[in-house]
This record gives C-alpha cells, sequence and structure tokens, in this order.
C-alpha cells in the first residue's frame, strides 16, 4: 500500500544506496559541525541544514547526492530544498548510522 508520508519524507522507492556511494554519490551530512565532529560517515560533507540554501550553488548539480542527519526528518528537508533548487539525484538517507554499512 502507497504511504504518502514515506514519499514526503523522501522514503518511497528505494535506491541503491550502496551502489551509489560506490559510483560516488556525494554524501551531505546536514547535522549541526558539532554533531558532526562527534561522528560521521568518512568522504561526507558538513553542510547543517539552516546553511543549505546558501550553499547550494557551490554543489554539483550532475553527481547524485544522498542527505543524512540524525534521524532522518532534516535530511528530508535538504532532500526538498535541493529537489528545488534543481537537483535531479537527490536521496534521504535518513541516519548517518545507517549509512555506516557501506563505509569501506
Amino acid at each position: 500500500m502507497f504511504d504518502p508520508i514515506k514519499k514526503l519524507l523522501g522514503f518511497g522507492a528505494k535506491a541503491d544506496i550502496g551502489e551509489l556511494i560506490r559510483k560516488g554519490a556525494l554524501i551531505i551530512d546536514v547535522r549541526t559541525p558539532a554533531e558532526y565532529a562527534s561522528g560521521h560517515i568518512r568522504k561526507s560533507v558538513n553542510i547543517p541544514l539552516d546553511t543549505l540554501k546558501g550553499r547550494v550553488s557551490k554543489l554539483k548539480k550532475d553527481v547524485p547526492v544522498i542527505t543524512c542527519c540524525a534521524s532522518g526528518m532534516r535530511s528530508s528537508a535538504a532532500r526538498s530544498i535541493l529537489q528545488a533548487n534543481g537537483f535531479a539525484e537527490v536521496y534521504n538517507g535518513g541516519s548517518w548510522h545507517s549509512l555506516r554499512k557501506y563505509e569501506k
């Protein structure tokens, strides 16, 4: 059954996050700098959600982007911001902890 809440939050059809990461997707961690410093995905970029709109122009639109945060709520908002600014391939990775399994 279709769940509109999941779609709204960016948890719709599942993308192969591991494959996206292996192919060079950009991982944007939208937590605060202090949260990021306490632990993060290697090769991720810390762009706090409240600064994302001002930094969108510095990001490449032709590279898939995976957003993450502490629980998936801020990363959902980040996904929406990026999509509204012309990014076609943006995926809500949810919690940064859930992405750790793809680190090598």
